[in-house]
């Protein structure tokens, strides 16, 4: 059984047992489970559940393992004039969850 959830603006294909990263949330102390309710597909060998946009009942539950940082990424700027580079960097968070359950 696999499924597909829609978190943060991204949409992941789950199945039970998996291990992914999911954007970083503001948890609640000691909350060691997430639940996902925005599940647009349930798929089962031959059956599928299509939402509309969502599918009415289905929810995903996963476990939260850690906290994980993405890779930095480096950015410059440059105008051929004198003083005009800008450097930055970013490092995006995540949340490294394992897939307990999916409910359809």
């Amino acid at each position: 059984m696999y499924a597909i959830i829609d978190d943060g603006g991204k949409q992941y294909r789950v199945e039970q047992g998996q291990e992914l990263n999911v954007e970083l949330k503001e948890l609640a102390e000691g909350v060691k489970t997430v639940t996902f309710d925005r599940v647009l597909l349930v798929g089962a060998g031959e059956t599928t559940k299509v939402g509309k946009p969502l599918v009415a009942g289905a929810k995903v539950t996963a476990t939260v393992l850690s906290e994980a940082k993405g890779p930095k990424l480096d950015t410059m700027v440059f105008r051929r004039r004198k003083s005009s580079r800008k450097a930055f960097g970013h490092r995006q968070h995540y949340l490294r969850v394992k897939i307990d359950e999916i409910v359809a």
